[in-house]
């Protein structure tokens, strides 16, 4: 585990300050020290308020001094992805629209971290309106991958899976609809979880300029960290508690070795890159030989290319329908009725595959991190994979297939490849078993390494 608290999990940041054997204050400022250092070449990070944060800090370091009750994230000094509302500070979502925007009021999420004790310092890069697998935007300019500054960090989530990665927060908060915590996870070497959808409540996001005040399909916030037991620890600070109901989950299982685990690594329909195939076949090898079983034959019942296709249009409608121009063509009512109705036939099937499996090991992204490429859009690019030309889309080709039915996906670091690039997998389990697929994704993380910090942030 690296020496330097920046770069430790939260969860033992936490219990430094709490056990007044790291100050909040001293925390903080070796952030502010590494944002200097080497945010410059990364460009995560794009608002601060170091003033502010440093006057938390104080009062944080305080209240351990006075013997206070302290919430299980005090005196953390964290950033939150600039696509949610936080108050106080400048949230743009990316767009140049809401260049200028300083919310009121602060997301149900990030008022649940305040309550926990954290200290918001800082907001990190996305694409205009969360809406790309890369990072950057007419505001703040280009992410660059923390591994590889010629590389993407992954989008949209980048400037947070890219803060995470260098030590540049405690730990982050992401959005995802199509990916945008899987994929930059995978691409910069962190620990995400794209929670099932609606556990964590999503009031606060900006996809377009009126944006904030309701929870979009497919959509959701998640934490992105160094460990698999600081996403845990978020999960339970983030998840919904407001009326009129509260998300419960059900605690991991004790026993790993008695869970029922399928293996779909490859498949026609979206092949993937030799390099990340043998990353991560071989770390389902090594989470067999630690004596957990895995049937690589297993599928569900599902044709993948027609799941990818139905979700790209509910996912296309839930993210860019109120950013695009209003006289751009949408799916009338009574189609997007048709629409959802296929996906909770596709959900079914989902759910019948878990009455006999109890999570399923599936890629995130079928390509390492790629070269930046910002000529023309999500629709007209491409990328390389396996020597061939691909689709831009396909990134997503992974993620939509359990994004879409609404299940909960855990991405654990699991080793480099032959390019020295992260790469990552989705540990995917049925609706509400985040905790277990958390679990499985802290096992797996434990047999292939973990969490490594880039060569930038040593």
């Amino acid at each position: 585990m690296p020496d330097d608290p920046a770069l430790w999990p939260a969860t033992r940041q936490a219990a430094a300050i709490r056990a007044g054997q790291l100050r909040s204050a001293d925390l903080l400022e070796r952030y502010a020290e590494r944002i200097a250092r080497i945010n410059p070449g990364l460009n995560a990070v794009v608002t601060l308020d170091l003033e502010g944060a440093r006057a938390a800090a104080r009062e944080a370091d305080a209240a351990v001094a006075r013997g206070d009750d302290l919430g299980p994230l005090h005196g953390l000094p964290v950033t939150i992805k600039d696509a949610i509302e936080t108050a106080g500070m400048r949230s743009t979502g990316g767009a140049v629209e809401l260049r200028e925007n300083i919310p009121e009021r602060d997301a149900p999420v990030v008022r649940a971290l305040r309550e926990a004790g954290a200290i918001i310092f800082g907001k990190t890069n996305l694409p205009r309106w969360s809406a790309d697998g890369q990072t950057y935007n007419e505001i703040f300019g280009t992410t660059v991958n923390p591994w590889n500054s010629d590389r993407v960090p992954g989008g949209s989530s980048g400037g947070a899976a890219a803060a995470v990665a260098a030590g540049l927060t405690s730990f982050e908060v992401g959005t995802d609809i199509g990916g945008s915590i899987r994929l930059p996870s995978a691409f910069c070497g962190v620990f995400g979880h794209k929670p099932s959808f609606g556990v964590i409540p999503t009031r606060g996001y900006l996809d377009h300029p009126q944006g904030g005040t309701t929870e979009a399909d497919v959509n959701v916030f998640g934490p992105i960290a160094r460990s698999a037991e600081d996403l845990d620890l978020l999960l339970e600070i983030l998840r919904r508690r407001e009326p009129p109901w509260t998300a419960e989950l059900p605690p991991p299982p004790d026993d790993l070795q008695t869970l029922r685990v399928a293996a779909w690594l490859d498949d026609p329909f979206c092949s993937i890159d030799a390099e990340v195939l043998e990353v991560t076949r071989a770390a389902v090898a090594a989470l067999e030989a630690s004596g957990v079983q895995v049937d690589h034959e297993a599928r569900p019942d599902l044709d993948p290319g027609e799941a990818f296709d139905l979700g790209g249009r509910l996912i296309g409608e839930a993210a860019m329908s109120h950013s695009r121009p209003d006289t751009a063509d949408g799916p009338s009512h009574r189609e997007w009725l048709d629409l959802n109705t296929a996906r909770a036939a596709l959900r079914s099937r989902w759910a019948e595959f878990f009455t006999r499996f109890d999570a399923i090991l599936m890629p995130a992204a079928f390509v390492p991190p790629f070269p930046h490429d910002h000529e023309g859009d999500v629709a007209t690019r491409t990328v390389i994979c396996n020597g061939e030309t691909r689709p831009f889309l396909d990134i997503a080709g992974w993620t939509v297939l359990t994004g879409l039915a609404y299940l909960p996906s855990t991405v654990p670091p699991i080793g480099l490849g032959a390019s020295g690039l992260p790469t990552g997998m989705q540990v995917v389990g049925p609706y509400g078993a985040d905790r277990r697929t958390i679990r499985l994704a802290a096992r797996i993380a434990e047999c292939s390494g973990g969490y490594q910090a880039p060569p930038i942030a040593r």
